[in-house]
């Protein structure tokens, strides 16, 4: 059975995930005109499915593990250029913007969802 605390764990992950796409994508647009720049991404799918399977970090005690120790968990990788550029840059500027636009807009809804889950909760507890 799934508590409130592994539902908005989940959440927030999610926003996590987002938000460090909308920084990598950032910095390919911000160098769209740096010679020899190679694109990078991350696979929203790939990293959530991840945290699915494995879950969050479960402790005995809340000394045993430190977590976030400020290291990336999240695997970048490079993408594969539809047209190549002659200096070298992989940055496709429309291909980035509208991967920026569209996961921003993600960001978005999770946030507006989580904070209808978090009102409900709310609700609940003071009984309306």
């Amino acid at each position: 059975m799934d508590t409130i605390k592994d539902q908005l764990s989940f959440y927030a992950s999610s926003l996590q995930l987002r938000g460090k796409r909308n920084n990598i994508l950032a910095s390919n647009i911000a160098n769209a005109a740096t010679p020899n720049y190679k694109a990078r991404d991350i696979s929203f799918e790939d990293e959530i499915k991840k945290f699915d399977q494995n879950g969050p970090v479960r402790t005995t005690h809340k000394s045993h593990i430190v977590q976030n120790s400020g290291k990336s968990i999240h695997e970048t990788s490079y993408r594969e250029p539809l047209i190549a550029s002659l200096d070298g840059n992989t940055v496709e500027l429309a291909v980035e913007q509208m991967q920026f636009a569209e996961n921003s807009m993600r960001y978005s809804s999770t946030v507006n969802f989580l904070n209808g889950k978090i009102n409900k909760i709310m609700s609940a507890i003071r009984g309306e």
